[in-house]
């Protein structure tokens, strides 16, 4: 392989010279001078080659930006199964789905792809006013907010005996949840627990569980969440049954009336560092092996939906959002 510096196996390379026999003419001052500069560019030369080998045979590494809510799913099976099928590299970051746009908008952080749990966040990096980081992205699966608790929490019993928001309601229970500023779970939890006033006829029901909607005591960074709750630093919270089902936390469904849910997204960020290594991820996704992962993960997977322009999605993803059940 010929790299940048020429480099090759060819017979005029100064190594073989050097190993002619010493018996030769006399040579002059200038002819040596010039075989000693010409040996150690060609030691130069060398040594770049074996430089770039390395980089020549390394795996394109794509940023992927993803909810917080995902981290099970992303470290523990679709990063390596990835990394397994593509010879690839993820290198993840993840965190409450406005908060991460809002680092793409600020070039805070760099990302190939971004998965966001809630899609009008992506318009926010839609249009020139939002520098056109997103053009298009595509719905792929679906997670319904629910209660999850901790089984050893001396709260656990009250919930297999009553209604979830009368135990929310108690003194000294412990409650985590997102923030709803920079995290659409944080958002809907707010909203779940007003449709929730109505539903049960519990005027300020919102204000007893919740206090102010940035309540300190309460509010977290979501991918911290559930780690809390497994220590006991928290009683019960507010989850996306993929993170109840992957953590195998006792979960209360809600009524269908009061269901909240994430919905999925995924796109290629303008400006991607490495643009090919982020269509191969976003197709792995949507593919067959990429959605029985998801279904394995307690998500509902949907038929892709496609937001945006036809026209400008990579043309290796078009057929899987076009075909795919």
């Amino acid at each position: 392989m010929r790299g940048n510096h020429g480099c090759s196996r060819s017979t005029n390379s100064p190594f073989k010279k050097a190993t002619r026999p010493l018996l030769m003419r006399p040579r002059s001052r200038r002819q040596i001078i010039l075989g000693m500069a010409s040996l150690g560019l060609g030691l130069l030369v060398s040594l770049a080659c074996l430089a770039e080998a390395p980089q020549a045979r390394a795996a394109g590494t794509v940023n992927v930006l993803y909810a917080g809510s995902l981290v099970n799913l992303m470290e523990r099976s679709v990063g390596s199964a990835f990394d397994k099928a593509s010879g690839d590299h993820v290198r993840g970051y993840a965190g409450g789905s406005k908060l991460l746009a809002n680092q793409i908008k600020g070039k805070l952080r760099q990302a190939d792809v971004f998965i966001s749990a809630v899609p009008k966040v992506n318009s926010g990096l839609m249009g020139a006013a939002n520098g056109n980081w997103v053009s298009w992205y595509v719905t792929f699966a679906q997670s319904p907010l629910v209660i999850g608790y901790n089984p050893s929490s001396r709260f656990a019993a009250a919930f297999k005996s009553k209604p979830w928001y009368e135990v929310l309601s108690e003194p000294g229970i412990k409650i985590g949840r997102t923030d709803p500023k920079l995290d659409p779970k944080g958002a809907l939890t707010l909203t779940l627990m007003k449709r929730a006033e109505t539903f049960y006829k519990s005027p300020g029901l919102s204000q007893r569980v919740l206090g102010a909607p940035e309540n300190p005591a309460q509010v977290l960074p979501e991918e911290t969440l559930v780690g809390r709750l497994q220590s006991g630093q928290l009683d019960a919270g507010f989850f996306y049954s993929t993170e109840t089902s992957d953590a195998k936390i006792p979960a209360i469904a809600l009524p269908p009336a009061l269901k909240a849910k994430a919905v999925y997204t995924i796109t290629v960020v303008r400006d991607a560092s490495n643009p090919a290594a982020a269509q191969r991820f976003v197709s792995f996704l949507l593919s067959a092996p990429g959605r029985r992962l998801l279904k394995a993960h307690g998500l509902a997977v949907q038929k892709p939906k496609l937001t945006g322009p036809a026209s400008a999605v990579p043309a290796g993803i078009k057929p899987l959002i076009a075909t795919t059940q």
